[in-house]
């Protein structure tokens, strides 16, 4: 069989790059295609040395670093691809890799890490920040966003199989495009992350400082509890916001090499997540190390952490993304800290290894490769 990997976009190593890694080690025989491909050596290596096939986008102006300028011409784009020689196509896609064009005779199984968010249900939230709540601006960015919901629920006609990296992704699949979608939880690299029992007196929070992670929230509630000590590891486009809010129990020490947040994480007395997500990388990395999770109970973290009323807990949730909720949520953990085992935390956290998804992502893929044959299909 021919087999093409389609991806939005190649321009960092991130979540979204790390399962198209671990889908090309499944098929290392795949071609790959993206909008763009940006990648430089060092990253390139994270996908096997390919380059991708790209679109018309790759040329134009200022594509490298403003290349989310061009998400208007972004469908048209990805229908430029020409991937009538392939068999099997999966695409792996938070943005338009869904809505390639392809044949009856092709089977196109679509590995979702989320629909475009920004296009259904974050629109409004999208808008605020950009500052495009009126004016002219914000009438084109919303005939734009009208547009692109248009053209991706009628792509989702295009994929014969849906895959969601969560529960919660696979309503929302379900909620935007009325298709049912199996689940394969991404690839967390826990073997990176070592089992350490004996714990610290500090708290910690791993995380991009934007907007929704809200990591002011965290850092809020902990300047209202200065005998508890937090530590913040990251860095983003509200970190100088974030410093104004810092107590002196409160240590912000920005982007860190792998050595010294593996420390961290390890040593934490609890992980401090208040974020939604789709998924949720850190808090698994953070159950890893043997180390609990506390954490906003809404999104991917539910399907990830396992909250007091399970049998084996390896964490607890606060139920509201507000400081008050935080505080109360500490002060419960320091009462019920005993009934979290570090052995727990780690055994749950094994469940999303590399070597799972592999495993089960193959497996999958051969399955439904195997019902389109027996039905003529190809």
């Amino acid at each position: 069989m021919k087999i093409a990997i389609v991806h939005d976009w190649l321009v960092k190593y991130a979540g979204a790059e790390r399962v198209l890694e671990q889908i090309l080690i499944c098929f290392p025989e795949a071609d790959l295609f993206s909008i763009i491909d940006f990648l430089d050596s060092e990253q390139r290596k994270h996908i096997q040395n390919k380059f991708a096939i790209t679109t018309f986008i790759q040329k134009l102006p200022f594509a490298k670093t403003k290349y989310q300028n061009y998400l208007s011409l972004m469908p048209l784009a990805i229908e430029q691809l020409d991937l009538s020689g392939y068999d099997l196509i999966i695409s792996s896609s938070h943005a338009v890799a869904k809505g390639i064009i392809i044949g009856s005779d092709q089977l196109h199984i679509s590995y979702v890490h989320s629909p475009m968010r920004y296009a259904w249900d974050l629109q409004h939230q999208y808008l605020r920040q950009a500052g495009l709540t009126k004016g002219i601006k914000s009438w084109l960015a919303r005939q734009i966003l009208h547009k692109m919901r248009i053209w991706d629920l009628r792509t989702s006609n295009g994929v014969d199989v849906f895959l969601a990296n969560s529960k919660y992704i696979a309503r929302r699949i379900w909620r935007i495009y009325r298709r049912e979608a199996a689940v394969i939880y991404p690839p967390v690299d826990v073997d990176a992350f070592t089992l350490k029992e004996e714990k610290a007196d500090f708290y910690l929070t791993v995380s991009r400082v934007v907007p929704y992670k809200r990591v002011d929230l965290i850092i809020k509630a902990f300047s209202q509890m200065q005998e508890k000590r937090l530590v913040v590891i990251g860095d983003g486009s509200k970190t100088r916001k974030i410093r104004k809010f810092a107590t002196s129990n409160i240590t912000l020490l920005g982007s860190q090499s792998f050595p010294v947040l593996l420390d961290y994480m390890q040593r934490a007395k609890a992980f401090v997540f208040a974020a939604e997500e789709d998924f949720g990388i850190s808090p698994i990395e953070a159950q890893a190390c043997g180390t609990p999770v506390l954490a906003y109970g809404k999104g991917g973290c539910l399907e990830t952490i396992c909250g007091l009323e399970d049998e084996k807990p390896t964490g607890m949730f606060f139920r509201e993304q507000t400081v008050e909720c935080i505080v109360d949520i500490v002060n419960k953990f320091e009462s019920n800290s005993q009934i979290i085992t570090s052995f727990n935390c780690r055994q749950n956290a094994l469940r999303f290894s590399i070597d799972n998804f592999r495993r089960n992502f193959t497996c999958f893929v051969n399955k439904e490769v195997a019902k389109f044959i027996s039905a003529g299909c190809l």
